[in-house]
């Protein structure tokens, strides 16, 4: 860690312009994020006419390149300059996505196209997240890092909210093909925001210097977090929410309330955009909480929080507003329990991972958390075919409280506060190319 991270004392972060500037690119690329999640299989809908294999096969190339991120991300790692790394992935991601565009106005647009567009954006946020917590860990201090994720998390949400209605207008006023236009754009202006902001980077291993292989060094990322008791934890942790949660996923939770629930597309809209509003509050309410009972309860509240509403919704029955309000508030406590759980979480990482080891340990996991997604995905479906779509999200829920079982026998829950984050038993990282 640097000195800056040691040392500084709790300040607003709105009066560090570097944070301002990144904090601002930031949220201006995930609204035109929002745009693209609709504009994308719009295209492949409306102008190619695509079938939902086709449709599904668009968002797995998204994911697909965090399979490699444990690579990508010890490649990152002894790479100077972070911070034009991360600029040079938001130029390729514009780049990328403007051919969609400039292909439809010579209606030359292909499905392989559109493939080709989803799996080079995905690497390009892969690559763009593995060089982020190097950097992030840098530009904030360490006392500040829960607030300073509470702020960017509270973008995230608040593009949530409002993302979809507005790219849902441009697409309708536009067209999808030049909606693409403003995700485009939005890249452009981060990486514009991001280029100035100069701060304190790790350093890399100097020129000449014997280093290990990549896929060494990916291994050493990978068995550094399997040794350490808190990232072990926590990725235990994640990734047993993450399979639980997409099991029940947008789609089936969709599905259900369409189904079993008998509610019409603009009732379910109307249910999730409200319910959308608790990852907005929570993202603003969890420094708070996490000062009153400490960052690894915070994480501890938000493991349960976060998956355990999922019962709400499948237990709804009655009057209309009854089925509604069940899955509005099912949304509303699950958003407030991510934003628990994600804002400390990641704090908490910045705070134990060692400079050298950052973007190896983003990138394992990238590997294993969002590798689990589409795994969970597949279970939902398959458990909902054979026992219905009721039990299914139950099942979720449920199991997706099991990932508490990580953090109570692990230090998390007894750690209070970063400013003295204590790493009991963690290995130290290496300063000679030989693994973990």
């Amino acid at each position: 860690m640097s000195s800056l991270a040691d040392t500084a004392a709790p300040v607003s972060l709105w009066q560090d312009g570097r944070f301002v500037r990144f904090w601002a690119g930031q949220s201006v690329s995930q609204f035109g994020d929002r745009i693209s999640e609709l504009a994308l299989p719009l295209i492949a809908v409306v102008s190619l006419d695509a079938s939902a294999g086709q449709v599904a096969w668009l968002t797995a190339l998204v994911w697909a390149p965090n399979l490699l991120a444990i690579v990508l991300g010890a490649w990152v790692d002894h790479r100077p300059h972070k911070r034009r790394l991360m600029v040079a992935a938001d130029l390729i991601r514009a780049c990328v996505l403007l051919t969609l565009p400039a292909a439809c106005l010579w209606g030359t647009v292909t499905l392989p196209h559109l493939y080709a567009v989803a799996l080079l954006t995905g690497a390009a946020a892969v690559l763009f997240n593995t060089a982020y917590l190097p950097f992030f860990a840098h530009l904030v201090p360490r006392s500040s890092y829960v607030d300073a994720n509470s702020k960017l998390s509270a973008s995230r949400s608040a593009s949530f909210v409002a993302g979809p209605a507005v790219g849902g207008a441009l697409v309708q006023a536009l067209t999808a093909p030049v909606a693409v236009v403003a995700d485009a754009l939005s890249f452009l202006a981060s990486a514009a925001l991001l280029g100035p902001v100069r701060g304190d980077e790790p350093t890399v291993p100097a020129a000449g210097a014997a280093e290990p292989s990549l896929l060494r060094r990916a291994r050493e990322g990978l068995v550094f977090v399997l040794h350490h008791p808190v990232l072990r934890a926590s990725l235990g942790c994640a990734t047993t929410v993450n399979f639980f949660t997409f099991m029940a996923g947008s789609g089936l939770t969709v599905l259900f309330a369409e189904r079993e629930l008998g509610l019409s597309a603009g009732t379910i809209g109307l249910a999730f955009g409200i319910g959308s509003t608790g990852a907005l509050a929570g993202a603003t309410v969890a420094p708070r909480i996490s000062q009153r009972i400490g960052v690894g309860r915070s994480i501890a509240a938000g493991a349960v929080l976060f998956p355990a509403p999922i019962a709400i919704a499948a237990s709804a029955s009655g009057p209309t507003w009854s089925r509604v309000g069940a899955l509005g508030l099912a949304e509303f406590l699950s958003g407030i329990g991510v934003m628990l759980f994600d804002i400390n979480l990641n704090s908490l990482q910045a705070a134990v991972i060692p400079d050298g080891m950052r973007s190896r340990v983003a990138g394992a996991y990238s590997t294993v958390n969002y590798g689990t997604r589409p795994i969970g995905a597949l279970a939902g479906g398959l458990l909902a075919t054979l026992l219905g779509l009721r039990p299914t999200l139950i099942t979720a829920a449920l199991g997706g409280t099991l990932s508490l079982l990580w953090l109570l026998p692990s230090p998390i829950p007894r750690i209070h506060s970063l400013t003295l984050t204590p790493t009991p038993n963690a290995p130290e990282p290496a300063t000679h190319p030989t693994p973990q």
